[in-house]
């Protein structure tokens, strides 16, 4: 075993004490297949292979190493010099040379992180490179093909003759045997998927477009997908007690009430008065003559009850109806959700057209239970290639429009009814354009770290500015900066009352000497916004500029500013720049300081509650809030429950090994000592408990033995079989235990800070993933631990940076 490969061998069983099962092979350098040396650079780099390679694998891996420790003049390549000076300087150089990182993503492609010189060897014809040394090149491939002869030997079953012992276990063999084949097919069939899975990757990041305004050249897809036609179940709702027929078109309407009664949303009054007053609206257009008046005089218990019992039956689906209905799923799946992009199969987003429902909203959305509408083909806009398939509508319609443009990204576009606003069919988070769509985001906020201090000290300058139009964009924009505050639009009366900086109004914000500044309002999504901060003494005083009378509630406190203005200033101080890029940067720089209280020694579990931390601090300043999950202190006994059971496990461990080495004691005086909060009753519910596992166990182990014609044991029986365990894997179960406790602790510790904060979203769209990535290859944490596999799929692009990025 090579030294690198004992390294990494080393840092994968640190990971696995610390409960890490997918790894991150950090220290092993990757190498090419000697059959690729005509292939460029870019195309080899996704390869793995044995680290016995011919001479231009040596040149991949380390040219730049050995440039700088042979300083060998200023040739492009070291192909004059002999072979075996070339390997022991590659062999010396091993230590110096900084390692590869190989990443493994959720397409199983491996990605290296390299920046090496185009001007290596590997850009030389093979035909050139083989003049030097051949006999030694002969030979050394005479060697690998030796070497590759005795792997296959040792994969190989040997075969040999049969003792008599053997002949008789021949049966056993055989299934062995059989078992092998079957891993081995299992193994052969992954090995497959993952080289498949391979050539599908593009790899834009290596090669981005200059010109942004071209999304793509070729677009061919299935357009959306429409959810069925409703057909009536002919259950009858009440009026008056008194069972009323509907039109399928209202028999649907009162189905979606139906469906939340019993949630917070059918209580709500605002819900209730929106779903009655659109129910009216279709029962008046589909049956003139209908008698419900009044919301008080329905009874929807008969529709209510009907679909308890589906949501009954659905539970009690036979394993083969649940395998016809995710059939039926994966065809629609295969049908709409991927698209032909510039010749690349890529996969669609959200394809399917929402079913009509009744919009629910967050927070206290005004248009809470207002009907939406089912969507048709003509109201859609279907964008495809020119020289493309259109994709026929659902039979009796037509597309509402057929475009053909390659400068915007969406494949299908309507507007829906209630907030007037339109929606669209994207391609999938992990896709090419998204990718690049979100890494243009992150790097026009990186750019504005090299404008921000001269922007900084222009707004400074510009709060004493005589213009009152100029002070008021300039304290916006203090605003923005320093608390990270949205930029806000104008809405219309029917909008949810909703406001960002530039729509903030008198009553939004109050003053407490000498500098405080109290923000209330509704931001984005009714979640409500409110924060006390203190200010310059400068800003402080422009408010009460702004508030002076005859200025009362309802009226604009900046009221000669918007957004179309203050962005128009931003352009003139950076190409781009839009009041939401500091928002991005804010986030990203300040999730970057955070991380620096990251302790280097601690474990696995520290890391994530620190790395959370720094995550809860972004979310704060970006206003990211939940509200506390109903069953929160459910889930909290439920962490402090199983912190109990593994102290009083660790006690009962601590009794045994007390009982082998009673001299212990002194040394570790916690060792016998019951934990504070393990009262009788717990002991009690405990022993019960475990007493009924081992009755389970016994129970299925006697079901076994019944069949092989043994005799049944007892719970006796099964006590005295147990083996008294050594010592060192006593003291081994106890620190294990304690590893345990200390996770679960921290665990508990996290969820209690992050119930009223929302990490995801802060996460997904306003931290660089690049520094999440450098941070866990600095602080050796699996990327698995804080990007799940729909990410790492998106961030592709992020995870080759090294631990060295900085935002």
């Amino acid at each position: 075993m090579s030294n690198s490969d004992q390294s990494s061998y080393d840092s994968e069983e640190i990971i696995q004490e610390e409960n890490n099962p997918e790894l991150i092979k950090t220290k092993e350098i990757v190498e090419s297949d000697s059959d690729d040396d005509d292939i460029p650079i870019s195309q080899r780099r996704s390869k793995l292979n044995s680290s016995t390679s011919s001479i231009s694998d040596i040149t991949l891996t380390n040219d730049k190493g050995l440039s700088n420790i042979s300083d060998s003049n200023s040739s492009d390549s070291d192909s004059d010099q002999p072979l075996s000076q070339r390997i022991s300087a590659s062999n010396s150089s091993q230590n110096i040379l900084p390692k590869k990182r190989k990443i493994k993503t959720e397409s199983n492609t491996t990605i290296t992180n390299d920046n090496e010189s185009s001007d290596s060897e590997d850009d030389i014809a093979l035909s050139k490179r083989r003049k030097v040394a051949p006999l030694k090149k002969v030979k050394k491939e005479e060697k690998e093909i030796k070497k590759e002869i005795k792997e296959e030997d040792v994969k190989k079953p040997v075969k040999r003759t049969r003792t008599k012992k053997e002949e008789d276990e021949k049966p056993t063999t055989k299934r062995k045997k059989a078992q092998t084949k079957v891993k081995e097919e299992k193994v052969s069939k992954k090995k497959k998927k993952k080289e498949e899975e391979e050539v599908e990757v593009f790899r834009w990041w290596d090669n981005e477009k200059e010109d942004d305004s071209i999304k793509w050249t070729t677009l061919e897809h299935q357009g959306p997908y429409f959810p069925p036609e409703y057909v009536s179940h002919g259950i009858k709702m009440k009026y008056k007690g008194v069972p009323i027929d509907l039109d399928p078109e209202c028999e649907e309407v009162a189905n979606f009430y139906a469906q939340v009664i019993g949630t917070d949303w059918g209580e709500n009054p605002t819900f209730r008065k929106n779903f009655f007053k659109d129910f009216q609206k279709v029962l008046k257009k589909k049956m003139p003559g209908c008698p419900i008046k009044k919301f008080e005089d329905c009874d929807f218990t008969p529709l209510t009850e009907y679909f308890a019992e589906l949501k009954e039956k659905k539970k009690a689906m036979t394993k083969e109806e649940k395998e016809v209905i995710k059939k039926e799923k994966q065809e629609i799946e295969d049908k709409y959700g991927w698209a032909l992009l510039d010749g690349r199969k890529e996969k669609v987003g959200n394809f399917r057209i929402e079913p009509p429902g009744l919009f629910r909203g967050r927070g206290e959305h005004p248009k809470t239970g207002t009907l939406k509408h089912r969507v048709y083909p003509e109201s859609v806009t279907i964008n495809i290639g020119e020289n493309a398939t259109i994709p026929p509508p659902p039979e009796g319609h037509k597309w509402g429009k057929i475009i053909h443009d390659n400068t915007v990204m969406w494949l299908a576009m309507w507007k829906e009814n209630v907030n007037d606003s339109f929606k669209y069919v994207w391609l999938a988070a992990g896709s090419s354009l998204k990718g690049q769509s979100d890494y243009k985001k992150f790097e026009k906020a990186r750019e504005l770290k090299k404008h921000i201090d001269r922007i900084r000290a222009e707004y400074t300058a510009e709060l004493k500015d005589k213009l009152m139009a100029t002070r008021q964009r300039a304290t916006a924009l203090y605003f923005i900066d320093k608390l990270a505050l949205r930029a806000g639009n104008e809405k219309g009366d029917d909008v949810a009352d909703t406001v960002g900086c530039c729509s903030l109004r008198y009553e939004h914000v109050t003053l407490e000497p000498p500098n405080r500044v109290i923000f209330d309002f509704l931001g984005k999504d009714s979640i409500r916004y409110y924060n006390e901060v203190e200010v310059s003494k400068q800003v402080y005083k422009n408010i009460e500029i702004f508030k002076r009378p005859p200025k009362k509630e309802g009226d604009m406190l900046f009221d000669r500013l918007n957004t179309t203005i203050l962005n128009r200033h931003l352009q003139k101080s950076m190409k781009g720049l839009t009041a939401k890029v500091f928002r991005t940067y804010n986030a990203s720089y300040t999730f970057q300081e955070e991380l620096k209280k990251t302790v280097k020694n601690s474990t696995i579990n520290e890391k994530l509650l620190a790395y959370n931390r720094a995550n809860r601090q972004v979310a704060i300043l970006c206003n990211h809030q939940r509200a506390v999950s109903k069953n929160h202190n459910d889930q909290l006994k439920r962490i402090k429950d199983k912190i109990l059971t593994s102290k009083y496990q660790r006690y009962l461990v601590s009794n045994e090994i007390l009982e082998i080495d009673p001299s212990l004691k002194k040394k570790k005086p916690e060792y016998g000592r019951l934990s504070r909060g393990i009262t009788k009753e717990f002991i009690k519910n405990y022993e019960e408990k475990e007493l009924e596992k081992k009755k389970a166990k016994l129970e299925r182990d006697n079901e076994k033995r019944k069949k092989e014609g043994k005799e049944l044991l007892t719970l006796e029986d099964v006590e005295k079989k147990k083996h008294q365990p050594s010592l060192e894997r006593l003291q081994k179960q106890y620190d294990v235990l304690s590893k345990r406790i200390k996770a679960q602790q921290l665990l508990l510790i996290d969820k209690d800070e992050n119930k009223t904060t929302a990490l995801g979203t802060s996460k997904i769209n306003y931290i660089d993933p690049r520094i999440s990535a450098a941070w866990c290859y600095k602080y050796n944490v699996p990327i698995e631990k804080i990007f799940n596999k729909s990410l790492r799929n998106k961030f592709k692009w992020a995870v080759e940076v090294d631990e060295n990025f900085v935002f």
